[in-house]
């Protein structure tokens, strides 16, 4: 007689998951930048580029790729693209013009080893970079596609996106009234975009539908806004250790945070509800969401 019983289904394994992609993505970032003259800039672009740090763009962008049907390899340049990038954002964002930051990842900032000159030219070189690595290492995917990831990225980092968040980021500093309606554009665009950028740019590449990508938009956006309010908190509760960078910056610098404005458990509950919100929108996919649920949840459960 033949069991008619399904087999209980495995939980799906985060911890081995994001050791997995680490590794890959690990390795394909010290194969991408290699080092020639003049070998200061190359040394300074790798230094930051391969400081450690959990990868999640990358991952997420992979994640999203596989979920469409598409392969890791289609997707790789385009990972490695938004590692590079966001590198870039934090270069910028620890020079004593910005956020003036001396650690980073749990080593001296850029600046702090090769000087803010070529602290500067490292993040704009890999930024440059970041474009020419998708343009010319993407294959067996459709050309129209690596256009509309690269026309993507472009704007996700740009004014419409990271600049224009920092900008707003620089222009409330010290300010004490600053709205959650302006605290919120800031952290959609500074730290959303390039996020949201991670998973969309991934499911183009896989071939997504627009209803996907709709659906995909909408969970990254939700997961980069609460990976913002956890930073907040973080900021606050968080050691200099765990961190990898000073703690209890936002306070010196008297910027607005969540916390500041809702308090922590409010903070901590509005994080958890666009983490609800964002594993809502992979309902359709089924099973194979794995990977971007469980991501949702690590994002809000992190402690670094």
């Amino acid at each position: 007689m033949v069991s008619t019983n399904n087999p209980p289904s495995v939980a799906f394994n985060l911890k081995q998951y994001l050791e997995e992609q680490k590794q890959v993505v690990e390795t394909a970032l010290e194969e991408a930048i290699a080092v020639v003259y003049p070998e200061k800039i190359y040394d300074a672009m790798r230094y930051s580029l391969l400081a450690g740090g959990k990868r999640l763009r990358p991952i997420l962008c992979l994640s999203a790729c596989n979920l469409i049907g598409g392969t890791t390899t289609m997707a790789m340049p385009s990972a490695c693209a938004m590692e590079m990038i966001h590198t870039m954002s934090l270069i910028h964002d620890d020079l004593p013009a910005m956020d003036n930051d001396d650690y980073r990842r749990g080593k001296l900032t850029n600046h702090k080893v090769y000087g803010e000159d070529i602290a500067i030219l490292a993040g704009d070189g890999l930024l440059a970079y970041a474009f020419e690595f998708i343009a010319t290492q993407t294959q067996g995917v459709p050309a129209e596609r690596v256009l509309q990831v690269i026309a993507r990225l472009g704007r996700a980092v740009g004014a419409a996106g990271l600049v224009g968040g920092q900008v707003v980021d620089l222009e409330c500093e010290g300010k004490p009234d600053v709205s959650v309606e302006t605290l919120t554009f800031i952290h959609r665009h500074k730290t959303g975009a390039l996020l949201e950028a991670s998973v969309v740019c991934g499911a183009i590449l896989g071939g997504a539908s627009d209803p996907q990508l709709q659906c995909l938009s909408e969970y990254a956006q939700n997961i980069g806004l609460a990976f913002q309010i956890v930073d907040d908190i973080l900021d606050i509760t968080a050691t200099q250790e765990e961190l990898g960078k000073t703690a209890g910056k936002d306070l010196l610098a008297q910027k607005a945070t969540y916390p500041s404005l809702w308090g922590l458990d409010e903070s901590r509950r509005q994080a958890q509800q666009l983490i609800d919100a964002a594993k809502a929108n992979l309902t359709s996919f089924g099973p194979a969401a794995a990977p971007l649920l469980s991501l949702a949840d690590y994002i809000v459960s992190r402690s670094n």
